[in-house]
């Protein structure tokens, strides 16, 4: 792979199958099914979708805590998904994790500042005790607490303090990408917003590159330059965010879009599509995964999977009518 300095993740037709045992038959399940997506550095692309839809699975497969079944992942012009697993492990100081749940996510017996130091500890990256506390105090500052949390062990903090330590965790080695997974899908509404802002700032103040999982598109559409779409562990649509959100061009991004709580109930997306269970995901059919829940769905979408295509500049969508 010839190297792209504007290019800092390039999936290309990655695929992550996983096999069910259902009534002594052994089922796969397609959570991520050939997803190609480009990653600028310095944007933030958004990831929607509803639970199910390959979302999580493909945070893991880049991150390498799950194995990918084809595909690959273009970093530093080399594909990740061939690396070695000591060559991967030390990619793991460059992308890193914020995860969903902030409390599960630290050890509760380990404080504060060694949870935050845990890959500045693994990789060996200080080189005294004395950089290491700096190190702990600058990313702790970063985040809004302050270096004398350092001291404080998980329950002692609240669900918002304990994201933030997720995040200076993220942010302490340095990384050029950052994979928000659910970051906020556990807080209250009020402090949802502060986590978002703090990201954006982080963003901003150290150059990162953000993927933002989430299954709530409003929330997407407050940070994300971009936002893919996923379906039954496809993408579906892309575009920058405005855009896709003024006009979506899939009739599950409509869905999607219209599940959003708005104060005026008029306000509605016109022949938006209704909301209703998404198919099991042991049950593959020909054609388009969406078409049954589809209001525009015709014989060819039964009969012929749609491509992902351009349909105007930076917009790509997966539907047949478009």
């Amino acid at each position: 792979m010839s190297p792209d300095h504007d290019l800092v993740l390039d999936i290309r037709d990655l695929r992550k199958v996983f096999r069910v045992r259902r009534g002594g038959a052994v089922h796969p399940v397609h959570a991520v099914n050939g997803i190609s997506l480009d990653v600028r550095r310095g944007e933030t692309l958004g990831i929607v979708g509803e639970s199910g839809c390959g979302k999580s699975t493909l945070a893991r497969v880049l991150l390498g805590l799950s194995g990918a079944d084809g595909g690959s992942v273009g970093y530093e012009g080399q594909d990740l998904l061939r690396r070695s697993r000591r060559e991967l492990t030390a990619v793991r100081t460059r992308i890193r994790m914020v995860f969903q749940d902030p409390y599960a996510s630290l050890n509760p017996r380990r404080s504060v500042g060694d949870s935050v130091a845990e890959a500045g500890d693994l990789h060996r990256i200080f080189k005294s005790r004395r950089e290491r506390a700096e190190k702990i105090a600058e990313a702790l500052e970063r985040v809004g607490l302050g270096a004398d949390f350092a001291r404080n062990y998980p329950h002692e903090l609240s669900g918002g303090q304990r994201q933030r330590v997720g995040i200076a965790r993220a942010i302490l080695p340095e990384p050029d990408v950052v994979i928000a997974d659910e970051p906020v899908s556990a807080l209250d509404v009020s402090i949802q917003a502060q986590v978002l802002n703090l990201l954006a700032e982080l963003k901003q103040r150290l150059g990162l590159t953000l993927m933002f999982i989430s299954h709530d598109l409003g929330v997407v559409a407050k940070i994300s330059d971009r936002v893919a779409v996923l379906y039954m562990g496809e993408v579906v649509e892309i575009g920058p965010a405005r855009e896709l959100f003024v006009a979506p061009r899939h009739p599950y991004t409509e869905l999607l879009i219209s599940a959003i709580p708005r104060p005026d109930p008029s306000m509605r997306i016109t022949g938006a599509v209704e909301v209703s269970e998404p198919p099991s995901r042991l049950r593959r059919q020909a054609g388009c995964p969406f078409r049954d829940r589809c209001p525009r769905a015709t014989g060819l979408c039964a009969d012929t999977a749609p491509e992902l295509r351009s349909v105007a500049p930076g917009r790509r969508v997966s539907c047949h009518h478009a």
